[in-house]
């Protein structure tokens, strides 16, 4: 998994509430066996003019010049709501998606990020709209900085907005640790907890 310390990027606002799984990727694009191509269907019934097309759709946030290269997304309250779909998160990686700051999340779609190594955070709809109001006159010149270390984001020197997260959350992006890798560094404690189980349980050998 890739490690996540701090990113300097670019951001687009999507500022709407309930934007569920289907609009992040609708199930139409769903059809590959691999994770790979994914990022093209990500918010493909905007992006695009018509359904299953692939005719750009100038309107779209994403596709506006302005807008290139985007890796943050600015958002309103229950992100990632909706069916479980893993592939939500995957297609927001290919695109190029770093983080996502929402005024909050689907708890499924939350720690599908954090597994994949995309930093989900919160924080109130006042200050992400300070974030879209520092971003929208140049998004180029203006990007967005987070510091998962002292869990802050940094607009300009005045703003300067911190975040929560769970320890653990932190560690696995931070050391780009799936929940498998995070469970292993316990893997000294683990094997001595065996060996005393067994000694206590002999019968076991």
């Amino acid at each position: 998994m890739d490690k996540f310390t701090q990113h300097l990027g670019v951001a687009a606002a999507l500022l709407q509430a309930n934007i569920d799984t289907d609009v992040i990727i609708p199930s139409r694009e769903m059809k590959r066996v691999s994770k790979q191509g994914l990022g093209e269907g990500l918010f493909a019934n905007r992006r695009y003019t018509l359904p299953g097309s692939r005719e750009i759709n100038p309107n779209f946030v994403l596709n506006k010049p302005e807008y290139a290269n985007t890796s943050i997304l600015l958002s309103g309250a229950n992100f990632g709501c909706g069916s479980s779909r893993e592939h939500a998160v995957w297609a927001l990686k290919e695109y190029g998606i770093k983080a996502i700051i929402a005024e909050g999340f689907g708890s499924i779609f939350y720690n599908n990020c954090i597994r994949n190594g995309l930093l989900p955070l919160v924080l109130s709809e006042k200050e992400i709209a300070a974030l879209t109001d520092f971003v929208w006159s140049d998004p180029q010149s203006n990007r967005i900085h987070i510091d998962l270390e002292k869990q802050q984001v940094t607009a300009s020197p005045g703003q300067i907005f911190d975040f929560a997260i769970k320890p653990e959350q932190k560690e696995m992006l931070i050391h780009g640790l799936d929940a498998i890798a995070l469970t292993m560094k316990l893997n000294a404690e683990i094997s001595a907890f065996q060996q005393q189980y067994l000694k206590t349980y002999t019968w076991l050998n």
